[in-house]
């Protein structure tokens, strides 16, 4: 429901500048959230039984041929980022740490999709409804980026604890 009536040029700076605030607001807060409160059994992380272990995401919607495009936040977070475009190390430990960061990721866009809603304040209803298009084809694809990530490692963590199982 359309609130503030503003000129067309107003309306469109004040969208553009409410994602810009929006995704910066959302990613700052979220790399202050202790990696440790991201636990991947969580509900909302947990992986699903229509994913097999990664494989939807390969054969349904072809993630590896579109994967590599999409951005990765770390280059713009410095130190406080954590890259996704390759495993920098194998160790299980690294690799844990690499999971919890997919939680964080994936809960990050999540959050800003749900701010999709507010441009009705503002913006005619079929602007709104484009908002809320635009945040769903900007964030969904990262979300199942970091879900098929995810889905990944842990098959890689289980194979590392079966290994070492059969060991002892």
């Amino acid at each position: 429901m359309r609130l503030i009536y503003l000129p067309t040029f107003w309306t469109v700076f004040l969208d553009f500048a409410a994602w810009l605030v929006i995704h910066v607001g959302v990613v700052l807060a979220m790399v202050r959230v202790p990696i440790a409160r991201f636990d991947p059994g969580a509900w909302i992380f947990r992986p699903r039984h229509w994913e097999k272990g990664g494989l939807f995401y390969v054969r349904r919607l072809r993630i590896k041929k579109w994967k590599k495009h999409l951005p990765d936040g770390a280059r713009w977070l410095g130190s406080r980022g954590f890259p996704k475009t390759r495993l920098a190390e194998k160790g299980e430990e690294y690799l844990a740490l690499f999971v919890r960061e997919t939680c964080r990721a994936e809960l990050t866009h999540w959050i800003i999709i749900l701010f999709a809603p507010f441009f009705f304040l503002w913006n005619k209803p079929g602007v709104g409804l484009l908002m809320i298009l635009y945040a769903l084809a900007e964030n969904l694809p990262l979300i199942l980026a970091q879900r098929y990530n995810r889905s990944r490692l842990l098959g890689i963590l289980d194979q590392k604890e079966r290994g070492r199982g059969s060991r002892t």
